[in-house]
């Protein structure tokens, strides 16, 4: 059983979160008190969709408040350099002093990239944890305001940033206490705007956060209790926010569950999911949380056999198992309910418009390239069961057979 408290060999936890977080309807309106707290012109950060829908509240506030505003809206879904080095440029050249943004994770991930800019030497590709390693970013960013507007990245209480390298279609990570947000903004109003399509990816990104870090090898008591929270959390509110985009009590919880599962990974850590996922996303340009959901469910039944006391507990926060159920056999059944769940929201069923689906050929020919890209990025070495490069393609193959094929089991069993 993995251990659940500090042990000799980690030594003191540092538990990361944002300093101050504002939770409830009606939060989006202290943006500009909070942004004054820190300064006096904010670069706000937002892909030109959700300024469009959210923006003038957002200017409002901070005018109300006597903060200037400048704007960078060029974000796009998973950001990439070129975004982060246009928009620090921007910062720069405004001479701004604080950083709101307004969105999910990427927009979060670039005003996060841009504080690393703005305070370290260097171009955003040499603090990959690849090249910098793990708490790689020397000196503290500029003030943050993350509003979110999303229900799964839980980015905005998180050290990670995760950047797309749009000249090698590859993605790197950079993860530091340095670049946690200073305030986080939660109004589950903002996400009723999400489509039910977002509303399906951020919820099972989410999900995966908690699993992941509940399951990794860097798990411990702390971390363990927001996950527990969030999967019980999550596996209630999901389905019920997807189903009625307008029920506020479900985005409301949603929006408690991806936060406590963001707090949970950022001090444990993502682990083989996460891995395949980036790849997998970059090579054929599916949302984060859509590769996710297309890899969750092998990965746990790969897993399953090395930590079965904590997927034993999975399933039954999952109601897929009761205290009755042995563990090794409960911990089979984790995998089938996150599989259900899904399939109940149609999860594969959105690849014909969010993706690019090679043919098999095709695809067979990256997989080499994704399984190595997966290892490099360090997250299969906190998976309980450690893959080797030939098993991680396995599950590649695998999943494009079950889930990603125009025929296939997963694509052909759900309907929009």
């Amino acid at each position: 059983m993995q251990p659940r408290y500090p042990t000799p060999e980690h030594g003191t936890r540092i538990v990361v979160s944002p300093s101050k977080i504002a939770l409830g309807t009606g939060a989006v309106t202290e943006v500009g008190d909070y942004a004054d707290l820190y300064g006096n012109k904010a670069l706000v950060i937002a892909t030109q969709q959700i300024f469009d829908i959210h923006g003038q509240e957002i200017l409002e506030t901070l005018r109300d408040s006597g903060i200037e505003a400048v704007t960078y809206t060029d974000v796009r879904p998973d950001p990439t350099i070129t975004n982060i080095e246009e928009a620090y440029e921007l910062w720069r050249t405004e001479d701004c002093d604080v950083i709101v943004t307004l969105g999910g994770g990427s927009s979060i991930d670039t005003g996060k990239a841009v504080g690393v800019l703005a305070t370290n030497p260097g171009s955003i590709r040499e603090f990959g944890v690849d090249r910098a390693g793990y708490e790689g970013v020397p000196n503290p960013t500029p003030p943050l305001v993350a509003v979110n507007t999303t229900a799964g990245t839980g980015s905005e209480a998180t050290r990670s940033i995760v950047v797309t390298d749009d000249e090698t279609s590859t993605k790197f990570l950079i993860v530091s206490q340095n670049v946690v947000p200073d305030v986080a903004i939660e109004d589950p109003e903002l996400t009723r705007s999400l489509p039910q399509s977002h509303t399906a990816f951020t919820g099972i990104d989410a999900l995966t956060h908690a699993i992941e870090a509940f399951v990794s090898v860097k798990s411990y008591a702390v971390p363990d209790d927001y996950a527990r929270a969030a999967i019980e959390r999550i596996a209630d509110s999901f389905p019920k926010a997807w189903a009625n985009g307008d029920d506020i009590e479900a985005r409301t919880e949603m929006m408690i569950g991806q936060l406590q599962a963001g707090q949970a990974f950022t001090n444990s850590s993502v682990a083989l999911v996460h891995g395949m996922a980036r790849p997998l996303g970059a090579q054929l340009h599916i949302p984060h949380g859509l590769a996710n959901a297309l890899i969750l469910p092998y990965v746990m039944e790969f897993s399953a056999m090395a930590a079965p006391e904590k997927y034993a507990e999975i399933a039954r926060l999952l109601d897929a198992a009761d205290e009755t159920t042995p563990d090794r056999v409960a911990a089979k059944k984790a995998s089938e309910a996150v599989l259900e769940l899904c399939t109940s929201v149609n999860l594969s069923s959105y690849l014909g418009e969010f993706g690019e689906v090679p043919d098999r050929e095709t695809y067979l020919d990256i997989v080499p390239k994704m399984s190595s890209d997966a290892i490099d990025s360090g997250s299969p070495d906190n998976n309980p069961r450690k893959p080797t490069e030939s098993e991680i393609e396995d599950v590649f193959i695998r999943i494009y057979d079950d889930a990603l094929a125009p025929d296939s089991p997963r694509r052909t069993s759900e309907t929009v």
